[in-house]
């Protein structure tokens, strides 16, 4: 392999189709303002690196990004590019991950607008996010411990799974597939709108109007905390841990809670069950 160390790269296309290569300690920086550093390249390791130009990896496969930093001027830094683990790396710039495929993220600090769109088999842990539109329309995802803040997030996405994250994050999980969230926190209004087969296990859900619209919805031993207006035209089997502030015409299922604020069941299609404190709640 290859090995450039301690250079200053700002041409446009600088390491056209590398093809195993070990870069250290480099800064992809400077007046030329060249774009595409390592574009079309395969078996790339990068180490300790500054990226403030754009479009740095594109078409890139089998690539190691570690130590690094990407700044909010590095635009786009990978697309359509695959087997690629990036680890203890700053990713400052919009649109950081896009149309690519089996990606793992560790250890990372990402601040990134409309990032990983697209994106075919992510596995992200022990890291923490900032931005809109987080993760839309991507596929096969495998998050653990991540911390998420940001409106708009893992909508239309499908076959998730979620453990120990934290999500701050408003309309997240939209249109979502085959989602299962274990032991973590959502907070963040109108929560998995429209979603067919969304999970949730030992979940704190907080925030107005929650699981609207649902298919194939299940809640087990979850805490609802300041939800209002809940379920609504939903198909939902639930058992809540804590104090429901109100539900709203679920469609279908059986949901128990332990108190319940105010129930409204005013259309005739609203025909789910609804338990409190194990006693069948009245309708009408």
């Amino acid at each position: 392999m290859k090995v450039i160390e301690n250079q200053t790269f700002d041409m446009e296309r600088a390491l056209y189709g590398c093809d195993g290569v070990l870069v250290k300690d480099c800064s992809f920086d400077g007046p030329a303002d060249g774009e595409s550093a390592f574009k079309e390249g395969k078996n790339i390791e990068v180490q300790h690196c500054f990226f403030n130009l754009r479009y740095p990896f594109w078409h890139d496969h089998g690539l190691v990004i570690e130590n690094s930093d990407m700044t909010e001027l590095c635009r786009a830094a990978l697309w359509y590019s695959d087997h690629v683990e990036i680890r203890d790396t700053r990713m400052h710039g919009i649109k950081a991950l896009r149309e690519c495929s089996d990606i793992t993220v560790r250890h990372c600090d990402v601040i990134s607008p409309e990032f990983g769109w697209f994106v075919q088999g992510i596995r992200m842990e022990d890291t923490t996010v900032a931005g809109e539109y987080f993760m839309m329309r991507s596929e096969n995802l495998s998050f653990k411990g991540v911390e998420l803040k940001g409106k708009y997030s893992f909508q239309y996405i499908k076959n998730a799974v979620f453990e120990n994250c934290v999500f701050d994050t408003k309309d997240a999980f939209w249109h979502g597939e085959n989602v299962t969230v274990w032991n973590s926190v959502i907070n963040g209004e109108y929560l998995a709108w429209y979603s067919d087969g969304l999970t949730l296990i030992n979940c704190k859900i907080v925030g107005t109007q929650p699981l609207c619209y649902c298919r194939n919805l299940k809640l087990i031993d979850c805490e609802m905390v300041d939800t209002d207006l809940a379920f609504e035209k939903s198909q939902v089997e639930a058992t809540v841990t804590t104090k429901v502030d109100s539900i709203k015409n679920p469609k279908s299922g059986r949901i128990q809670v332990p108190e319940l604020g105010e129930l409204v069941m005013d259309e005739a299609e609203a025909e789910c069950e609804i338990w409190v404190a194990g006693q069948r709640a009245k309708q009408g």
